[in-house]
């Protein structure tokens, strides 16, 4: 059965990364001309995925001619013509080499995907019958730049009811995922602004702001977040932190440093902060700390979320809250770009936020993911793994840190790992400078892991770290 890895699917959709690998593979000629393809059930069981994705993949080959089906017997792959070349390695082929030799990722603790367990399939599927019936006229109608209104109202009044923030629909601009929103954020700010992330941080973000043609800094961190001094000799005018439980170190950025970081954004009319509170909801221990953008007065703070993690990475649905003088300059200056989301996808989610289902989804997942969690730490400390592995940050989010005395470096721990079919990153990997160093530290993302095989799971992390710290 044809198989392949999502563990390096990046921001790619489920299907459009499944239609890259086997877009890539006819065209290096591993699938020849002719090849029938694996049933659409069938391949999307061996995958672990819908069958809707399979289905989403093939009608893209299909429309762009590289694979052409027969009625009750299948998919094919087209003859291509050799003068179409081959295709420089890409994702796809280059997460297929990233795999082991004897079988495909079976545990991503980098980029998991979304467990189809904790996705509401028959909910969204009866709210999409509903609104497919409700009429057709305001589906078809362009959404306004911010975003439809009934989804803003609804995430205006989850904000308040669950996250203490009083924001008014028209401060709340809806996008196609948070890379997109950044892009806004840089032409509503300005291309001439300096812009910083926290250091080590989500690469990612550094990367959209190069591709903006803007000025990043990376800013060092401490023990309560981004460093103040660091941060006034960046000369940066826009911060861009996550202080509700900072990415990769799990850091919660305490009150008093909170306060600072607002004293420097008011300082200077230019200065402003992006607070990314990309997965608050799935905090384990107590209420969700409280954001900064609630004890911010001179409106500052620019508040961003994202359906992709709490509903799927698939959805991709983001946010962002603005003060309300940047929310004018965005309506005068930036309103002729329509909505990047479908309307029919928006007015789905707000419905699926009205009637309550959303909140209910994060009680369930968050009980998941605790379970998981607890389960996972208590397997590590029976394990022999407790003998050289120490946990820190296991009561903020989905992932933890757990810190190594094995004498590997992070090349051989990630190596390691792979040979046990686990892929993983350590805290180095992180680093955005080019002097990284050994951390003996992984950054242990359990989003995507299963109750089920926990047990299997450390044992193969336990065989991968301490059976080669002992040879």
């Amino acid at each position: 059965m044809l198989t392949y890895s999502f563990a390096g699917k990046g921001s790619d959709s489920l299907y459009e990364y499944l239609y890259k690998c086997i877009k890539n593979d006819i065209l290096s000629r591993d699938l020849a001309a002719g090849t029938r393809l694996p049933s659409k059930r069938g391949f999307a069981k061996n995958l672990g995925i819908s069958v809707i994705t399979v289905e989403n993949a093939y009608a893209q080959l299909q429309a762009e001619g590289y694979i052409y089906s027969l009625p009750k017997k299948g998919y094919y792959v087209n003859a291509i013509p050799a003068g179409d070349g081959v295709l420089p390695p890409g994702p796809a082929t280059a997460a297929r080499r990233d795999t082991p030799e004897d079988g495909a990722v079976r545990d991503d603790l980098v980029s998991p995907p979304t467990r189809p367990d904790l996705f509401p399939f028959s909910i969204w599927t009866r709210l999409t019958r509903e609104v497919l019936g409700d009429g057709y006229d305001d589906l078809l109608t362009p959404s306004p730049g911010g975003g439809v209104m009934a989804l803003r109202v609804a995430i205006a009044d989850y904000l308040r009811q669950f996250r203490d923030m009083r924001v008014a629909p028209e401060q709340i601009v809806v996008g196609a995922g948070t890379e997109y929103l950044y892009g806004l954020i840089v032409q509503l700010l300005g291309f001439d602004r300096v812009y910083a992330v926290e250091n080590p941080g989500y690469k990612k973000l550094a990367q959209i702001y190069r591709s903006h043609r803007v000025a990043c800094r990376y800013v060092a961190m401490d023990g309560e977040g981004v460093a103040i001094p660091a941060l006034e000799a960046s000369g940066a005018d826009v911060l861009h932190i996550s202080p509700g439980h900072h990415f990769p170190t799990g850091i919660v950025t305490p009150v008093g440093r909170r306060y600072e970081l607002l004293g420097w954004a008011a300082r200077e009319d230019s200065r402003f902060i992006i607070e990314d509170d990309f997965d608050s909801e799935f905090r384990m221990t107590g209420r969700p700390i409280p954001m900064l953008q609630t004890i911010d007065v001179s409106e500052k703070v620019i508040y961003m979320n994202t359906f992709s993690k709490s509903l799927s990475s698939t959805i991709r649905i983001s946010y962002m809250v603005l003060p309300p003088r940047l929310a004018a300059r965005f309506y005068e200056n930036l309103s002729f770009y329509n909505c990047t989301v479908s309307t029919f996808e928006q007015t789905i989610l707000a419905r699926f936020i009205e009637e309550g289902y959303f909140e209910k989804h994060i009680g369930r997942s968050r009980n998941h993911y605790k379970n998981v969690r607890n389960e996972l730490l208590r397997l590590i400390k029976k394990s022999p793994l407790a003998a050289v592995a120490a946990v820190t940050g296991e009561d903020a989010g989905l992932h933890f840190l757990m810190h190594l005395d094995t004498g590997l470096s992070d090349e051989e721990i990630r190596e390691a790992a792979r040979r046990q079919q686990i892929r993983v990153a350590c805290l180095s990997d992180y680093e955005l400078t080019d002097q990284k160093t050994d951390t003996g530290t992984l950054v242990m993302n359990y989003s995507g892991l299963g109750e089920d095989g926990l047990e299997d799971f450390v044992g193969r992390l336990s065989r991968a770290l301490v059976g080669n710290s002992e040879a």
